[in-house]
């Protein structure tokens, strides 16, 4: 039995938010509360990851320290003795509450962007979001992987910068400058990692052809060795191929993948019959286009047939006249 009450009280409006609609549209003041909750929790991944480097300061410490021992033994042999020294009363502080902050940045890596394309992952189409998903779990390693390469190759780029202290000159370098530069290098790296994987993106968005990147491999090979000059900035050749490998090979690895990518998209658009026809070639128009409205019946014919109609059912629904003369 349905009361009063239950017939006028408005349905229960379920949770706001995307999961409230089932197209996941939103209004602007649900897309700022999902905004807020997204960003705090990735806030609070970077906080927890900020406690553990706090935790463990004095191993991290001597970790991104370890480059420069080499660099302190060799300058110290030479008599060119290299110190690292804490300026201020607050450096110290400050120092350790960067690198917790660092370290919390890099191993809350995967909620954050988990975070970012949980946000974004809802206004793309059901392919584009699994794109999104793949590229954000490739993202990870690459990116680690390119900080361990600018970590193997940081005595020499330390080795080759301390070089040019004069003999008679000491060096005195600020532990917080050392490890902004540390730092720098180690991002540079880390982000160069994430180029190859840039390209297959492009290609996944229909922007670059497989063919097309293949057919810059002289740039590619010259853009690797550049980017290794610019990180290493030695003229020993091996350090520099041993920087501008690991590059080229994952160049190569995207190219492979946005080749099978493109070879899928054309067996697909065979199926539908479109292999004719390049990416930016426009298919030609059919000679005559039929309307429609031709296939409809004429119009006048439809009329006259429904009054003919209408006719026919109102003589057979009038009553019978009368027999006789006119009722006067």
């Amino acid at each position: 039995m349905t009361t009063t009450e239950d017939a006028t009280t408005p349905p229960r409006k379920g949770r706001r938010g995307r999961r409230g609609n089932p197209d996941g549209s939103m209004s602007l003041l649900d897309h700022l509360r999902e905004l807020q909750r997204r960003l705090f929790r990735s806030a609070l991944a970077i906080l927890i990851g900020a406690a553990v480097g706090w935790a463990y300061y004095t191993p991290i410490f001597d970790w991104l320290h370890r480059p420069m021992d080499p660099v302190i033994e060799q300058a110290k042999a030479e008599g060119r003795p290299i110190t690292l020294a804490v300026t201020g009363i607050t450096d110290a502080f400050t120092l350790q509450l960067k690198i917790s902050l660092a370290v919390g940045l890099i191993l809350a890596l995967p909620v954050w962007l988990y975070q970012l394309w949980r946000f974004i992952a809802p206004g793309l189409k059901g392919n584009e979001r699994r794109w999104a998903y793949g590229f954000a779990a490739a993202a990870t390693p690459l990116f680690l992987g390119g900080i361990a390469l600018g970590y193997a190759v940081m005595p020499k780029i330390l080795e080759v910068m301390l070089g040019f202290t004069p003999a008679t000159v000491e060096n005195i370098i600020s532990v917080d400058f050392y490890l902004s530069f540390v730092m720098q290098i180690l991002l540079f790296f880390g982000f160069g990692a994430l180029v190859p994987l840039l390209f297959v993106m492009l290609n996944f968005a229909h922007v670059l052809s497989a063919r097309r990147f293949l057919g810059w491999w002289r740039s590619i090979i010259v853009g690797a060795f550049v980017f290794a000059a610019v990180a290493t900035p030695t003229g020993d050749p091996v350090t520099m191929t041993l920087v501008a490998g690991p590059v080229l090979g994952l160049m190569v690895i995207a190219g492979v993948i946005m080749a099978i990518n493109d070879g899928r998209r054309a067996r697909r658009d065979r199926s539908v019959g479109y292999a004719q026809w390049a990416d930016d070639e426009t298919s030609p128009m059919p000679e005559t286009i039929e309307d429609p409205v031709d296939s409809w019946p004429d119009a006048s014919t439809a009329d006259v047939t429904t009054a003919h109609q209408r006719d026919d059912t109102a003589s057979d629904l009038a009553p019978p006249t009368p027999d006789g003369d006119d009722i006067t």
